[in-house]
């Protein structure tokens, strides 16, 4: 088969009843060839969904954990999995209801009930993980569980609901094996996704073997799947090209995707969607060097995200100025209209205007892993040229600590990238500077939870679009993160391996059960 390049293009968003439609293809033996490996340089930081909220960790979570509703490629309209149906209750849109499959079990044979669905949600709260995914649960009030019935009682209006229990933070677990107050610490899953999680290895690899009780949304599982591991890109790379690896995801050398050419023999490689960002986050609380605000905004101020673009990354990712991302409804670029280039003169005017000595000394920690150093030094460079600034980079290698030095305020900045659990300019707002947010930094203002709220109460998305406009202005003047790119997903692929092109289409959805032999 010939080398295919292409492209996913997001449908437009659609919320409302969602009806039981499931279609299922017999696996086959896969035509011998054993398992398919795939290369990626993301980790997984835990095996239980209530304590992780990272790329690596919810990749996997969507081959061996089942939520309620799942998205498929292709598409961003949410359709059920575990259950046969969801739907608002009412035109309020503070009460959900989802039905639950009469025939899911998991892996281990025992059947799901709605008290699973209830302890494994409820969980999520209750542990409230530092790392783990409770901010995208900002508004669900209780759960309650019925027979077979499923209710989500919302504290406010949120149209964004039926997405986030479409998300990794929504997986179902057994509740006669996961604790309810505490992170299950085993290297073993009690799941009932596509996949069944065999032999595991921390950091190393993962060997996955298709579920033949799984019931659900998804295709059945055709061929087993060996995830590997990798420390960096330049290991991932080289285990491409020595064929160690079927498929390679996340992510390669950006010399090597600038290179890409539908010439190359024996590979396929596919291009989607253009929504992953990575900003620079900064630590607010008092005693942090990045705690005054005209600190921050003298780093926007000489930050050139251009030249970090075209050189550190050879033009494989594109300048951001928001944190709404460009394709997402409701995009802006307040950064660049209060910055439209980078200028020492205004970083040193902001500073001496706020009575700030200089040179401003400053920790940045970043996460060994792909480009990040070679970014890091860089930034350094940039804002050390301007005699404004002292950076030291704090370089650390294993992702688990670096989740918990951030946490712990560590930083007086960090460096992150991001990728949307679901096509809505919320997923970019809420978790990222929303109080108590994912990003831990200390930040919270009361004008944009005010805006965060009010944009999850259009039940049509497009009329949130002025104010998640007005979010982002209100963002670029507190600056509590600086957004520096986007970039678009890129999947490696051999010729005698079907599917990649599904793999994944720059949501935190990976489907290895569309793999297969050619």
């Amino acid at each position: 088969m010939r080398s295919v390049r292409s492209k996913i293009i997001a449908a437009g968003l659609v919320l409302g009843t969602v009806g039981a439609g499931a279609w299922v293809l017999l696996p086959d033996d896969a035509a011998g060839h054993g398992a398919i490996t795939v290369g990626t340089t993301d980790s997984v930081s835990s095996l239980d969904p209530a304590g992780a909220y990272d790329a690596g960790s919810w990749a996997l979570y969507s081959n061996v954990y089942q939520s309620l509703l799942t998205i498929k490629p292709g598409s961003d309209v949410p359709v059920p999995d575990a259950a046969t149906s969801c739907k608002f209750i009412g035109a309020k849109l503070t009460t959900y209801q989802c039905e639950l499959r009469t025939d899911v079990k998991f892996s281990n044979g025992r059947a799901i009930t709605a008290e699973d669905v209830k302890f494994s949600i409820d969980r999520i709260k209750a542990i409230n993980s530092k790392q783990g995914p409770a901010p995208l649960f900002n508004t669900l009030e209780s759960v309650k569980a019925e027979g077979r019935t499923i209710t989500f009682n919302l504290s406010a209006r949120d149209a964004t609901f039926p997405f986030k229990i479409a998300t990794g933070a929504a997986a179902i677990v057994d509740k006669d094996k996961y604790p309810a107050k505490g992170l299950r610490e085993d290297d073993k899953v009690d799941g009932s996704g596509p996949y069944v999680l065999g032999a595991y290895k921390d950091g190393a690899s993962a060997e996955l073997k298709p579920n033949p009780a799984y019931k659900g949304a998804v295709k059945t599982a055709k061929s087993a799947v060996t995830v590997k591991y990798f420390k960096d890109s330049d290991s991932l790379n080289a285990a491409w090209k020595d064929k160690g690896i079927q498929v390679a995801h996340r992510d390669m050398p950006p010399e090597v995707l600038a290179g890409l050419n539908p010439s190359l023999k024996d590979t396929r490689y596919q291009e989607s969607g253009g929504t992953e960002t990575r900003s620079m986050v900064f630590n607010v609380r008092p005693g942090s060097a990045t705690a005054k605000q005209p600190v921050r905004q003298a780093i926007a101020a000489l930050l050139d995200r251009s030249k970090i673009a075209g050189e550190t990354y050879k033009g494989t990712v594109t300048p951001l100025y928001s944190t709404v991302p460009a394709g997402i409804a409701g995009h802006s670029t307040p950064f660049f209209d209060t910055y439209p280039a980078p200028s020492a003169a205004t970083a040193k005017k902001l500073l001496k205007d706020a009575d700030i000595a200089t040179p401003v000394s400053f920790k940045l920690g970043i996460n060994v892993r792909g480009v990040n150093v070679a970014e890091a030094a860089e930034i350094k460079k940039q804002l050390e040229s301007s005699g404004l600034f002292q950076v030291q980079v704090e370089a650390v290698p294993v992702w688990e600590d670096f989740q918990r030095d951030y946490a712990a305020g560590k930083f007086d900045a960090y460096t992150i990238g991001w990728i949307p659990d679901f096509p809505d300019a919320d997923n970019f707002t809420a978790p990222l500077v929303g109080a108590d947010s994912s990003m831990n930094n200390g930040f919270a203002d009361k004008t944009v939870g005010d805006l965060i709220t009010r944009t999850q109460s259009f039940s049509n998305r497009g009329e949130a679009a002025n104010d998640f406009r007005e979010l982002q202005r209100v963002v670029s003047q507190q600056i509590p993160m600086l957004p520096i790119w986007q970039k678009k997903d890129y999947v490696l692929s051999r010729e005698a391996v079907t599917g990649a092109q599904y793999l994944s289409d720059g949501t935190g959805v990976w489907r290895l059960w569309e793999l297969n032999w050619l």
